[in-house]
């Protein structure tokens, strides 16, 4: 399995709505519990996935009808942390980083919807490919760098971290404000536009589809799709 962090010691921290294209079609989506509060967020939206749901390049991702059917992909920026800290701020908050890799934020949408809240439908098993591996600073710039995603060849996703609508220092500190966060924690810092469900009628995964995820300076992470065999 090729993912930096095998076993992450405690959840991913992933943040919502963190592009403003996305925040507008997750609005119109029909699936966004805090739409009534606008489309962009005043502060960081936070959840989290649960380490077990951590898969590496290459394995799959697992679909079980029983439980969903509507399965979508979101390619992100993920942050690993390298100097825990409480009250990090947001000038210092870089130094904290270790690295940086590729993670795929999978959703159960139907579930995220029916349940009014987002861990269910983000914490499946399988649901948080992440890889090929961790770079360090030297090797991407946070305010330019190119976020594209694939399904089957065609090009779903493609934006650039300068539209982040809260920048890597600013998640950082605001999740360790009372919170101390420890070397080998993951931040997933929220997806562009072009997810599943801003198709007009959604488009969700499927068996058979390839996922490929491109971040320019850290490489390829590329997950097919499979239906689960009980």
């Amino acid at each position: 399995m090729k993912v930096p962090v095998a076993r992450p010691r405690r959840n991913i921290f992933c943040v919502g709505k963190n592009y403003r294209p996305h925040a507008a079609e997750f609005a119109r989506s029909g699936f966004d519990s805090s739409a009534a509060a606008g489309d962009v967020p005043a502060h960081p939206i936070i959840f989290s996935k649960p380490p077990e749901c951590v898969i590496g390049n290459g394995e799959p991702i697992l679909i079980d009808p029983s439980v969903s059917t509507a399965i979508d992909y979101e390619a992100e920026l993920g942050v690993i942390i390298g100097a825990g800290g409480r009250g990090i701020t947001r000038e210092n908050a870089l130094a904290h980083v270790l690295g940086y890799t590729i993670i795929n934020d999978v959703t159960a949408r139907d579930l995220q919807g029916r349940h009014s809240q987002w861990l269910l439908g983000k914490s499946q098993d399988t649901f948080c490919p992440m890889g090929p591996h961790m770079v360090t600073a030297d090797d991407i710039d946070l305010g330019d760098t190119a976020i594209k995603c694939w399904v089957n060849g065609e090009l779903r996703q493609d934006a650039n971290t300068r539209d982040l609508i809260f920048d890597v220092p600013t998640l950082i500190a605001t999740i360790s404000a009372g919170l101390t966060l420890l070397p080998g924690d993951i931040i997933a810092t929220g997806t562009p536009a072009g997810v599943g469900i801003g198709f007009k009628p959604p488009v969700y995964l499927k068996d058979g589809d390839v996922v490929r995820i491109e971040i320019v300076g850290i490489g390829v992470l590329e997950n097919p799709v499979r239906m689960r065999v009980s």
